[in-house]
């Protein structure tokens, strides 16, 4: 299960990447490409839900599935300046980017 999640993760992170650049760039955002990213993560989340339910985890996992949880509500936050063609707070970006990295890290060295 760990392993579903972590994949989904690391190609959401490819597009979050993406996304983080284009913003810094100040170039458009597909629409596209940030639902991907959104529904990869929610994918990733939930398959890490059903882990940490499952009990097969420890509590770095726990751990990483509340940072994961913290950075899908900074995520909601973002896509939703986004459906309303509003610029994205840099600084939601950023913390939405590390607390999620900061949570893959956690996810995959218990992995």
């Amino acid at each position: 299960m760990l392993t579903i999640a972590v994949v989904l993760f690391a190609i959401a992170a490819l597009g979050g990447i993406t996304l983080a650049t284009l913003h810094l760039r100040h170039k458009g955002l597909p629409k596209a490409l940030a639902l991907g990213h959104g529904l990869l993560a929610a994918a990733g989340l939930a398959v890490l839900i059903v882990a940490v339910v499952g009990g097969s985890t420890g509590s770095v996992v726990k751990v990483s599935l509340a940072l994961f949880v913290i950075a899908a509500l900074g995520g909601f936050a973002l896509f939703s300046f986004h459906l309303r063609r509003q610029s994205l707070p840099t600084p939601v970006v950023f913390i939405h980017g590390l607390v999620a990295i900061i949570a893959f890290l956690l996810l995959v060295v218990r992995w």
